[in-house]
Order: structure tokens, then sequence, then C-alpha cells
């Protein structure tokens, strides 16, 4: 099964040999509420770790999504164009916003894991 990490920015990442299957927590997609709209990147942009790759809105704040990881969009979600609901009923998995064909491994390892992660909100 492949490995999920987390940023301190409520993204997670989803690593499936070298493409990254990237969304928005649980826990982010509550603090938004219920979300209206979603930018997606499109194919073929590049996106630097912790660059600006997409936007989601709610009725509550529009916020930027960050890249996790560098690398080149593969893949944006359309059914979030249709649906952006999906983000809030299955953040962490319909709910994906766009894959990644990375390019450093590495910056995979410096991501939280779920125990972090789950510790980060904690303190929130």
């Amino acid at each position: 099964m492949s490995e999920v990490r987390f940023t301190d920015q409520h993204e997670w990442v989803r690593l499936d040999g070298d493409v990254a299957t990237i969304g928005i927590t649980k826990y982010a997609a509550d603090q938004l509420g219920d979300v209206v709209y979603v930018e997606l990147p499109p194919q073929g942009k590049k996106v630097g770790a912790g660059g600006e790759a997409a936007v989601v809105e709610s009725v509550k704040a529009a916020s930027e999504v960050y890249a996790p990881m560098s690398g080149e969009v593969t893949e944006a979600n359309a059914a979030l164009s249709d649906d952006p609901a999906k983000v809030n009923a299955d953040p962490q998995g319909d709910g994906w916003f766009f894959k990644l064909k990375i390019a450093d491994r590495n910056e995979f390892a410096k991501l939280m894991s779920d125990a972090q992660y789950a510790e980060f909100v904690k303190g929130l």
C-alpha cells in the first residue's frame, strides 16, 4: 500500500512510484466548510515544493493549495470542477486535487507521517 504524508499547510500526498497524488486533509476541509469552487493547475505546470498549485474556495474563505513536492502536473481532478463538494465528502479520497510526476523523491521523507500530522493538528 502507498504511504501518505502531510504538510503543515494541511495538504496530503500519496506516493505511487514517481507519481504523487495531492489534496487537502479532512482537517482542512472541515475548517473551510462547504467547498464551492476549486481552481486546479493545468497539465504540464511545473511546481516547486511549497509553491502555489491550486485554489480552493468555500463559503467561508479562499485558500491556496501548495505542492508538497516538486514536479510536473500530470493530471487534475476534473470531477471537482463539476462537484467541488467531493472535497468535503472525501477529502483524502475522491476529493484529490492533482497528480505530479515528482522531481525529487527525497522531499517525501521531509513531510509529516500520519502520527506526526495528528499530533500537529492537536496543537492547533
